[in-house]
């Protein structure tokens, strides 16, 4: 009799597995779903996207902003800006720093959960630029980050851009360009894929594992590791208040912002985005560089780390003042310390 219940139990739990899995590795998007949310709303255009083949758990070891760094950013120390009272309708860090090239490059992060370092080294990289008015051009390496901060979470299985940010100021962090660039002291490893369905580059694939910490700078690059690290002066927060926000990043350059993605971000081609449908996935950590207004919707304008072949060349707007999908809500920042 015990022995027939557990078989039964036993079948029934193997059954409901069985259709776990295969549901988790079913395509997360369809035609159909596009298709429908251009005909839910008009302020942006869905399209396919190489995540048409992707499965939803797949989709979700990209999003790599853990959920304990919501809580990190509450504990971080505020800067509080005197809002000046003729903020533009319209900026772009691009056109405002026309001599950081760093701040219109779009980078990938591969088939890695690392996007929590992504957006803080893009933010570092163009904000040493910035500070010593264009004297000082790096790319801070994401390799370094990534496979060094023992405090900053789990590499490629996701991180925290707080910690990112502190190990910054604390340790320091090297000079590493894109994957194949041999840019720098510690170039990223880790392939780029491709993100869209019509792209150059290999197809992205299941998450890579972190890459090791090695201390070293590849062959090529002159100095020595420890001479070539950068550091931060301070590490903060801003608060979720578009003034305040709008204030920080034109008088001192881009910031990392987290927010939730859902499924439908994943279809975003132009225009301004708002969630309109699909499913969860994950937090996902991004560059905010402008904003402005485009059809009377007001917007931030932010590049993603997915490459250039997703979205609007990499870029993609998405609705401000009203904290769409948290992007408002868990902003960080710092000052670096100019060599």
């Amino acid at each position: 009799m015990h022995l027939h219940l557990c078989l039964i139990v036993c079948l029934t739990l193997s059954a409901v597995y069985s259709r776990d899995i295969k549901s988790s590795q079913k395509p997360l998007l369809s035609e159909k779903f596009i298709n429908g949310i251009n005909t839910a709303q008009s302020t942006w255009k869905a399209a396919p996207s190489k995540f048409m083949t992707w499965s939803k758990a797949s989709v979700k070891r990209l999003m790599g902003v853990l959920p304990e760094h919501f809580i990190q950013v509450k504990h971080l120390d505020p800067l509080v800006h005197d809002v000046p009272k003729d903020l533009p309708d319209n900026f772009d860090a691009r056109d405002q720093w026309p001599n950081c090239p760093s701040i219109k490059e779009v980078r990938d992060q591969g088939s890695c959960g690392s996007c929590w370092a992504f957006g803080a080294v893009e933010a570092m990289s163009d904000r040493i630029c910035i500070a010593s008015s264009g004297s000082q051009i790096v790319r801070i390496s994401a390799e370094d980050l990534v496979s060094c901060c023992l405090l900053c979470g789990e590499g490629c299985n996701g991180g925290f851009p707080v910690a990112a940010w502190n190990h910054y100021k604390l340790t320091g962090l090297v000079t590493g360009g894109n994957y194949n660039t041999k840019e720098g002291c510690e170039p990223y490893t880790i392939p780029a894929c491709d993100h869209h369905v019509n792209g150059s580059l290999p197809p992205c694939q299941a998450e890579l594992p972190t890459p090791r910490c090695t201390h070293k700078c590849i062959d090529s690059y002159p100095t020595p590791y420890t001479k070539d690290r950068h550091h931060g002066a301070s590490v903060y927060s801003i608060r979720s208040n578009q003034e305040q926000i709008q204030t920080e990043i034109m008088k001192s350059g881009p910031v990392e912002a987290a927010f939730s993605v859902y499924a439908d971000f994943l279809t975003y081609k132009s225009g301004v985005y708002k969630h309109t449908a699909g499913s969860f996935l994950g937090g996902h950590a991004v560059k905010i560089l402008g904003w402005g207004v485009e059809n009377s919707t007001p917007y931030w304008l932010v590049a993603n780390s997915w490459n250039e072949d997703w979205g609007d060349k990499g870029f993609f707007k998405i609705l401000r003042g009203s904290d769409e999908c948290g992007i408002e809500g868990s902003i960080v920042a710092g000052a670096p310390k100019l060599s």
